[in-house]
Parts: structure tokens; C-alpha cells; sequence
């Protein structure tokens, strides 16, 4: 990874999920990993394998049971619960494949959404303009339902990007999408990738993961690979 800026840092992550009356559930196992500002990486896996879990350990929506989390240098496992909110409002956009919009609000509602729990001295226009950068500036005031599925996730993407976060996490962005719908997704990222956004792409679907710069494999909760799609994608065809 060159002498890139180091974003994430994680250092040993486990997880473990306890059940009432169940034995623990070892989702995440010795998990060290390092991300650099500016790089598209996705993250595959099975179902199971542990990959929903770390996006959200990355995206401060769940605490690892053991190891080091350092983002920016900053070890998270410290912060409390409001200050941990307030670091994911600013520096972090989520985009699911569910896409969690409002169905009763406008698409410009939805993306602004995020602005009513910023401390920006000013948010007018920022809805409006990440609307534009994902090429729905004519559907601002289109209620989900107006709109097909692509456009929903678009929407959802200008959600996630309105508060300009350094860091996106996407989880199986286009599973609800058709192929041309999924392949506007994809071209989305891509540019955001080129803009200077740090994009970690979370899916099982290898021809998805083809379009980032980096591919990490998990199996069972560990990393099993990690490097170029193609070199990885040799190897399987080697092995």
C-alpha cells in the first residue's frame, strides 16, 4: 500500500455475540487489517463469514469484544456512546442494500436527513448538491415510491455523502438491483473512489469486488486474503 495515509488501523479484532441460553457466537477472529485514505477495498465473503459484522466495527455501530480499532491514529474503544455518534455523523456515509429511505418524505427530505444532527454552521444547498452528484438533481421532489430502485440507492447514496464523510461503507449495495441498475451503482463508486473517497465495499459477489482496487477475503470470521482482485482471482483459477 506505498507510503499512503493510514485511515483505519485494526489490530486483533474480535468479536463474540453471546445468546441467551446459547453458546457464543465467535463472529470476528484476530482481525488486523490496515485501509489508507483514498482506497476502494471490498471486503467478500460467504454468508456467515463475518463480513456485515466488520462493517459494522468499521462504521462504529458495534464495539469489538477484543483488539484495537484506530481511526485516524484515534483509538475509538474509548469514546462514549454520544461522542462515537457524532464521529459517524461526520465522518462516516453508510449505504445498505435495504435502502432505509422515508417512504412519506421527498428525496431531498431524505438526503437532509443526516444535516439535522450535524454541527455544520451551515447546511443550506448541501442536500440539493449531493443529490446533483449522483445525477438526480430532476428528482428532488420525488417521494421514494416515484422513483425506480437504482434511483432509490442513488438517493441513499447522496444521503450518505451529504455531510462529506472521509469514509464510505456500503453493504451489499446493489443486492436489490437489476445488472444495469447495479452497474450505475458501481460507476458511482468508482467515481467517488477517484474524487478521494475512501470506499469500503462490503459484498459476496466476486464481479463486484472486480471493480475495487483492493479485495479482502473473509472465511469464518478471519482474513484469509488479501491483495489485487486479479492476482486473487489467479490464484483461485491456480488452486
Amino acid at each position: 500500500m506505498g507510503t499512503e495515509e493510514v485511515m483505519i488501523e485494526l489490530q486483533g479484532i474480535g468479536k463474540t455475540y453471546t445468546r441467551p441460553g446459547g453458546a457464543p457466537v465467535r463472529a470476528l477472529n484476530d482481525v488486523s487489517l490496515r485501509i489508507d485514505r483514498g482506497e476502494f477495498v471490498g471486503i467478500v465473503g460467504a454468508s456467515g463469514s463475518g463480513k456485515s459484522t466488520l462493517m459494522n466495527v468499521l462504521g462504529l455501530l458495534d464495539q469489538p469484544s477484543d483488539g484495537r480499532y484506530l481511526l485516524d491514529g484515534q483509538d475509538v474503544a474509548g469514546l462514549g456512546v454520544d461522542a462515537l455518534a457524532r464521529l459517524r455523523n461526520k465522518r462516516i456515509g453508510f449505504v445498505f442494500q435495504a435502502f432505509h429511505l422515508l417512504p412519506r418524505t421527498s428525496a431531498l427530505e431524505n438526503v437532509e436527513l443526516p444535516l439535522l444532527y450535524s454541527d455544520r454552521p451551515s447546511i443550506k444547498g448541501l442536500g440539493r448538491r449531493a443529490l446533483e452528484s449522483v445525477g438526480l438533481a430532476d428528482r428532488v421532489d420525488h417521494r421514494p415510491s416515484e422513483l425506480s430502485g437504482g434511483q432509490q440507492q442513488r438517493v441513499a447514496i447522496a444521503r450518505a455523502l451529504v455531510n462529506e464523510p472521509d469514509l464510505l461503507l456500503a453493504d451489499e449495495p446493489t443486492g436489490n438491483l437489476d445488472t444495469l441498475a447495479a452497474a450505475e451503482i458501481m460507476n458511482i463508486f468508482q467515481s467517488l473512489h477517484r474524487a478521494g473517497r475512501t470506499v469500503v465495499l462490503i459484498t459476496h459477489d466476486p464481479s463486484l469486488a472486480a471493480h475495487c482496487q483492493r479485495v479482502v477475503r473473509l472465511e469464518d470470521g478471519r482474513v484469509t486474503s488479501d491483495g489485487a482482485p486479479q492476482v486473487l482471482a489467479a490464484a483461485r483459477e491456480a488452486s
